[in-house]
């Protein structure tokens, strides 16, 4: 069998990975001149930054399956970030999230007392309904509509009050508004909602305390080097700066694909790209689905190094409710965002020249195309006064470098309307109503991928890589077996 995988994002690379150490010849096209997709840096000079992701969530996921990939832990490094986070609120309220327990519940009594008992059982629903997900539906795929459709699923369903949005049942817990928006906000780490995301997701802030947050030493997108280095030993030939062009069929069966004007022969492909816009190479008629939310993210190199403050902040507006409702609903430019900065050189040293430093600041906005980015020139000033009021002083002084990147950058890039996180996670975009790793007519044309189940975010990217992996190894092992038992018939 060989494989031609269209596309060197996270969820392509994976796919590779545990298709090589099975045996599986693979062949990779990428059409930018690096891999990795959305998980890359941005750099200048001696400054490098994660241009993406940059918290890592479900770090066993992603250690577990890399190790079935046959990538070591020996061979990046995971520092965990405690505390978490902070969030800041206008009145002058900070709450600080905890790895451990017994600290939240202290931080919480100094905050907001009184809500310990509701944090309490809150975590205690969460741990059960966490197991309940995690095994039916982030392990299985849906590619058979009727594998979901099952009285246990139902009942699973129900059990995680997927009718109700993250923000209503994380209210029917806690009275104060403020830590009501502390776990809900998370919806945002893959582009939904917090008012009508479905609750299932409130299981991400519960990962947050159990699995904790991490980062990884030298940028979460040095795991691409680490995994491009794999591939190279495994004799995996990539091609970079090669647009696909298109997908050579016969009958209902993809023979392989044409790219920079050649062509190259596959026994199956696996399309990367965000789903929504392959559908044209896969000849198939264009769906539309509800985009992600996206970002405005800056960059910034800095001439000192900040000491105080975590990693992670949140600095929350006048209104989360109607800076969601601009962003989801009227798509307007939000009048008093929130704001997440990540300062990775309170870890990392190698991230900016000696004594220098390295900022990421992304304020959630609107997908589509009917902002004008080029001429928001007021707004980004705004922000980045919010950013030096509210976390680093002095932060316009020490500006060395500075990069913006919109939502039209995105949409350029080949992201879904612009979106950063793939198709939303709305109830009818998730589970066995988002697209399944074989999601075409045609029997052997795959997708993997943000938009594809079980969803956004780099390790549940990659536990949708394992679940196409998986199926296309036990597809490779039937067809040996065919070929034994015919080869052993003819021998008798």
């Amino acid at each position: 069998m060989k494989v031609a995988i269209v596309g060197g994002g996270i969820g392509g690379l994976v796919t590779a990975l545990l298709l090589t150490k099975q045996g599986i010849e693979v062949e990779i096209f990428e059409k930018e001149e690096k891999l990795g997709g959305r998980l890359a840096f941005t750099t200048h000079e001696d400054y490098r930054i994660d241009e993406g992701p940059t918290i890592v969530l479900l770090p066993h996921m992603l250690q577990e399956i890399l190790a079935e990939a046959g990538i070591s832990s020996s061979q990046y490094e995971l520092i965990k970030c405690d505390p978490l986070y902070t969030i800041n609120y206008l009145d002058g309220t900070t709450y600080t999230k905890h790895g451990s327990l017994e600290k939240q519940l202290e931080e919480i009594k100094q905050v907001f007392p009184g809500e310990e008992t509701n944090f309490s059982r809150f975590m205690t629903e969460m741990k059960a309904n966490f197991a309940l997900g995690n095994q039916a539906f982030l392990q299985k795929t849906f590619a058979k509509k009727r594998d979901f459709w099952t009285w246990n699923n139902l009942k699973v369903l129900s059990k995680l009050n997927a009718h109700q949005s993250v923000n209503k049942y994380v209210s029917s817990h806690f009275k104060d508004e403020r830590l009501e928006q502390a776990y809900s906000l998370q919806s945002l780490y893959i582009g939904g909602n917090p008012y009508t995301s479905p609750a299932i997701y409130s299981l991400v802030p519960y990962s947050e305390h159990e699995h904790g947050i991490y980062y990884v030493k030298g940028g979460y997108a040095s795991l691409v080097e680490v995994i491009e280095e794999e591939l190279q030993k495994r004799r995996v030939t990539i091609h970079l700066n090669c647009k696909v062009e298109e997908i050579c069929f016969e009958d209902s069966k993809a023979t392989g694909l044409i790219a920079n004007q050649n062509k190259y022969l596959a026994d199956a492909v696996v399309l990367n790209g965000d789903f929504p816009l392959m559908a044209n190479l896969a000849k198939q008629k264009e769906k539309k689905y509800t985009p992600s939310s996206s970002c405005l993210l800056l960059y910034f190199g800095l001439k000192k190094r900040y000491t105080h403050g975590n990693v992670h902040q949140f600095f929350m507006g006048d209104s989360f409710k109607e800076h969601m409702n601009q962003v989801f609903t009227t798509k307007e430019l939000p009048n008093d965002p929130a704001v997440y900065t990540f300062y990775p050189s309170l870890l990392d040293e190698t991230l900016a020249p000696e004594g220098k430093s390295v900022l990421y600041t992304l304020i959630p906005v609107p997908s589509g195309d009917h902002i004008d980015w080029e001429n928001q020139n007021e707004f980004i000033e705004k922000m980045i006064d919010q950013i030096e009021k509210r976390a680093f002083p002095g932060l316009r002084q020490e500006i060395e470098w500075m990069k913006v990147r919109t939502p039209s950058d995105a949409r350029n890039f080949g992201l879904y309307e612009g979106g950063s996180f793939g198709i939303a996670p709305e109830l009818f975009q998730s589970g066995v109503f988002r697209p399944q790793y074989r999601p075409y007519e045609y029997e052997n044309v795959f997708a993997v991928g943000a938009s594809i189940h079980p969803g956004g975010g780099v390790p549940i990217v990659m536990q949708g890589a394992k679940l196409l992996a998986n199926h296309l190894i036990e597809e490779k092992n039937k067809h040996v077996g065919k070929e034994q038992l015919t080869v052993d018939g003819a021998v008798s």
